[in-house]
């Protein structure tokens, strides 16, 4: 048992009730017995609890964070609701799920406009609880490793939400009315069985993460582009990339470009009397490889090579090079020689290609 200036409560994995916790106050003396009603933050995870303690439902009218995650929770009781000042609940990793799993009232109770951040995450949810829908100051809303089957339309009533978190569950579509949270920044759908993205998620002008490998996406909406602040985009692990990777082919160039490449490359003189107009026209569009290392030329055939940055274990939108040939090395991780890092020589390598060789390309 551990307080922490009288704000803070940690009584995990002790087993311990509240009930006990209020007969050691009150052996404490009158000098601690307002100790109970300064607490900001009570953590009782890992207590096999299989229910709310009762005493929760009183002397506890500051408490801001309730951690109770770990235990063996199939409901969590009308206790909660007289915590009108909570912020933070978090209940992941019980067996939530249930009839009766979230208490009646809760949207009519003061947690409606007190609660900021639940995790629900490692439950047995199989759909959004109604009641969720309504907690309309929810800012992070986590329901990863449940069972959901879907995730209604109605989340668009969630205004305030900034980060939601759906990972590891059995989602197939994303509804269009997503695209309805004008603060998200994170989101996160990830290891579902998703097969589309519709366009009503370029509405969401704020999102900075989106994280959605190991899907059966086939196909990007190429409004997926307008999200300009869009900063990490996760698409390993779906049909769409390992498609388009495969299907990237090289076809020889020609006896005419070989020929131009070598009069490029060893800068071979020639002047307007020397060659016919359309060869000089011909020579004119050569462009410049854009790998740093290699000082080759192409003009109709080139090699289309997908570079994924990594970033922290997300990918950020691919960008196509165009080299010169297979054997010209990009100066980036591909998409078959992908790396965790990168060395600063790349990086320095990376920041000189010109920008109009590189384009964002949508997979699939």
């Amino acid at each position: 048992m551990e307080e922490a200036g009288g704000a803070e409560l940690n009584l995990s994995r002790l087993s311990v009730s509240l009930e006990t916790l209020e007969s050691e106050l009150e052996a404490r003396g009158e000098e601690r017995r307002g100790a109970r009603e300064a607490l900001l933050r009570l953590l009782l995870p890992h207590n096999r609890l299989v229910s709310l303690p009762r005493a929760l439902g009183s002397g506890f009218p500051h408490l801001q964070l309730l951690d109770v995650s770990g235990n063996a929770l199939t409901a969590l009781g009308p206790e909660l609701l007289a915590l009108r000042g909570l912020r933070t609940l978090l209940a992941k990793n019980n067996r939530l799920g249930g009839p009766g799993a979230l208490p009646k009232g809760l949207a009519q109770s003061p947690l409606c406009c007190s609660l900021q951040v639940l995790n629900l995450s490692g439950n047995c949810f199989q759909e959004v609880p109604t009641s969720l829908l309504e907690l309309r100051a929810l800012q992070t809303l986590s329901l990863g490793g449940n069972q959901l089957q879907s995730i209604p339309a109605e989340i668009e009533n969630l205004r305030s939400l900034e980060c939601l978190y759906l990972g590891g569950n059995f989602i197939k579509e994303i509804p269009p009315e997503l695209g309805n949270l004008p603060s998200l920044n994170y989101l996160v759908l990830c290891d579902n069985k998703i097969q589309s993205v519709p366009p009503q998620l370029s509405q969401l002008h704020s999102l900075r993460s989106l994280s959605l490998h190991n899907n059966l996406l086939t196909y990007l909406p190429r409004e997926i582009l307008n999200l300009i602040h869009l900063e990490e985009l996760s698409l390993r692990g779906n049909p769409l990339v390992v498609r388009f990777v495969r299907d990237l082919t090289y076809d020889p160039p020609t006896l005419l470009e070989l020929a131009a490449r070598t009069i490029k490359i060893r800068n071979i003189s020639y002047t307007p009397y020397d060659l016919p107009g359309n060869l000089l026209r011909y020579l004119s569009l050569a462009s410049n490889c854009p790998n740093p290392k290699c000082g080759g030329v192409y003009f109709d055939c080139c090699v289309r090579q997908i570079k994924f940055v990594d970033f922290c274990g997300k990918y950020r939108l691919p960008l196509m090079h165009y080299l010169c040939s297979p054997e010209c090395s990009s100066p980036c991780s591909s998409a078959s020689h992908s790396s965790t890092s990168q060395s600063e020589s790349d990086s320095e390598d990376e920041a000189s290609v010109a920008a109009h060789r590189m384009q964002k390309v949508l997979l699939g």
